[in-house]
């Protein structure tokens, strides 16, 4: 299974409602504060949805 790490680089001022929810679904609370998760569909979808807000690295 793949790992991928996630890191939030920019902040939620102005962000839409369900952008800030996926980012705390995925356990982000800031910026440059990082989270691993095995990468399934469910975490797929929430990356796409934010993508422009964080980085995602592989593990």
């Amino acid at each position: 299974m793949k790992k991928v790490r996630i890191t939030q680089m920019k902040g939620t001022v102005r962000v839409l409602p369900e952008h800030r929810a996926n980012l705390a679904a995925l356990g982000l609370r800031g910026i440059r504060k990082t989270k691993e998760h095995v990468l399934t569909p469910a975490i797929q979808g929430m990356i796409n949805r934010v993508r422009h807000l964080i980085k995602v690295e592989e593990i």
